[in-house]
């Protein structure tokens, strides 16, 4: 099976999503800001949401893998449980009394249950039910309800914690604590799974490259709503809240020593959560043509390019009124299409937060976006470009829309 991200608007083949039943269950008015979420979703809704944004996917040709299935498939082989364990349960977390115990009750689950719980989180009683009950000041402080490891519902995006770009893959380590046990998921997967084990590192025919190293790149996060991959070469990054630039200097230097990127851009984002995310903001609907937000304005940029070897970049500063232009020669365009919506400030601002710019491209000028976004769909097919649109009343409160869900496995170039 080929994996390969080659533009942000070619033919979308194969897809990774998450459906995070147990995990959104767990999201309650007293933990949701822990947990990186603005309000609790109806969850019976969000997971029929889900389920008919699927189907779409599917019925416009594109291969969709779950990632909790292929989390109970990696978690079958013992190197990928111990992978993931090792890095979940230790006792700078747990205290050297209830680590080992907590361990080896988790130990005791078949794939599918501890598949279920690396997602969802354990609750202390949950623990005991398995008969683990250390005598642990740790642990014994805990109330039954409380979790020993936290759900994660912000697996249902996809797109940040791993990205695809070019011929390989990065394994972003993530910027909020809530999100960071989501790379050891990924890390396994990739690393065991049948599906890419074979070619984890291994470019080539079937394989390839790791762009990013997940746990070891960190304290240095990167975040895939942030990248856009352009085509020929060239990719669009954010410098967001989420996104620091050593993380960008890294990737561009993954990226050039195999020669799979000559050209990245990046953008000096304002460090808020309203522009969380790249995608949040600005996205590519078809060659040469972006949606943007008209909050976002105009913004710092660089272009990154190989240097005189492989420890060296050149990096060129480009003023803000000059970022069009950055992004247009990186992909060797004379100009780039730039699509603002007219609205009033407030409605601009209602729909930026309803993800109206998180448009999932399914292929050139054809891209799925949430039907509430009513101006900016309206907008867009004003420019040629075809909504296909899908319910997102509930999922849209996850602040995030079809691209941030999505992580494209394989999409043809532009």
């Amino acid at each position: 099976m080929t994996f390969y991200v080659g533009s942000e608007v070619g033919k979308l083949r194969q897809v990774l999503v998450h459906i995070p039943e147990l995990a959104l269950k767990r999201l309650t008015p007293s933990n949701k800001d822990d947990l990186l979420f603005d309000d609790v979703l109806w969850v019976e809704r969000a997971l029929e949401e889900h389920e008919e944004w699927r189907e779409a996917l599917a019925a416009h040709g594109v291969q969709v893998h779950v990632l909790g299935d292929l989390i109970e498939e990696t978690v079958a082989a013992p190197e990928a449980r111990k992978h993931i364990l090792d890095g979940s349960v230790d006792e700078r977390w747990f205290g050297p009394l209830a680590a080992d115990a907590i361990r080896n009750a988790l130990e005791t689950l078949d794939a599918a249950a501890l598949a279920r719980f690396l997602t969802g989180g354990i609750t202390k009683r949950e623990i005991m039910e398995l008969g683990c009950d250390p005598k642990s000041i740790a642990f014994h402080t805990l109330r039954d309800d409380d979790f020993v490891l936290s759900p994660l519902p912000n697996h249902m995006f996809t797109r940040d914690t791993s990205c695809w770009v070019y011929d390989g893959v990065s394994v972003n380590a993530m910027r909020k604590k809530a999100r960071r046990r989501e790379t050891l998921n990924y890390e396994a997967v990739y690393r065991w799974h049948p599906m890419f084990a074979p070619g984890y590192g291994s470019p080539g025919a079937g394989g390839f490259h790791v762009w990013y190293h997940g746990t070891r790149t960190a304290p240095a996060t990167v975040e895939g709503g942030d990248v856009l991959v352009l085509g020929g070469g060239a990719v669009l990054v954010g410098m967001s809240e989420r996104t620091q630039p050593q993380a960008v200097e890294m990737l561009a230097t993954s990226l050039f020593a195999a020669g799979s990127a000559s050209r990245i851009v990046a953008l000096d984002m304002p460090k808020a959560r309203a522009f969380m995310h790249l995608d949040t903001v600005m996205t590519n609907v078809d060659v040469g043509v972006f949606i943007q937000y008209a909050g976002l304005g105009m913004l710092p940029s660089y272009t990154i390019e190989p240097g005189d070897n492989e420890k060296e970049l050149k990096v060129t500063d480009h003023a803000p009124e000059d970022m069009h232009t950055a992004i247009a020669q990186a992909m060797g365009l004379d100009s780039i299409k730039v699509l603002t919506p007219t609205q009033d400030v407030r409605s601009a601002e209602r729909e930026q937060w309803d993800d109206g710019c998180n448009v999932l491209a399914l292929e050139p000028g054809v891209v799925m976006a949430y039907e509430r976004n009513t101006t900016t769909n309206e907008h867009l097919r004003r420019h040629g470009i075809e909504v296909v649109t899908i319910r997102g009343s509930e999922l849209g409160r996850g602040r995030g829309g079809p691209r941030c869900m999505s992580c494209p496995l394989e999409r043809d170039a532009a």
